[in-house]
């Protein structure tokens, strides 16, 4: 994980913690696929750990390194980084692939809340 201050603000789950943090979530979860070999990851995650302040308890945001955990990586077919995936009751609800405007992901990130 990019060792950025913001970063460090989201949560990290892997393969063996996605199921109970991500899928069992009450609340919609946007999870952010990564790798430290990724520029625009580190920009994006700079982004996310903004939003997730800014969105507090209604969403919560979570980072995944796709090199750690390449089962879930897999499962999800995720080939192009960075991704984020948006879950919600335990669905995939919606996806971004590549690197984004924060207000874009705000945006985005915001027609799930009431959905």
């Amino acid at each position: 994980m990019p060792q950025d201050t913001a970063q460090t603000r989201l949560t990290t789950v892997t393969d063996a913690t996605f199921a109970a943090t991500v899928l069992a979530a009450d609340r919609p979860v946007v999870v952010d696929f990564w790798a430290e070999w990724c520029p625009p990851c580190r920009a994006v995650s700079r982004h996310l750990a903004e939003l997730a302040e800014e969105f507090g308890e209604a969403l919560r945001i979570v980072t995944l390194n796709s090199d750690e955990n390449p089962e879930t990586t897999r499962a999800y077919q995720v080939l192009s980084l960075p991704t984020l995936l948006v879950f919600r009751d335990g669905r995939l609800v919606g996806s971004i692939v590549g690197s984004r405007p924060k207000n874009h992901l705000r945006l985005s990130f915001a027609r799930h809340l009431d959905a």
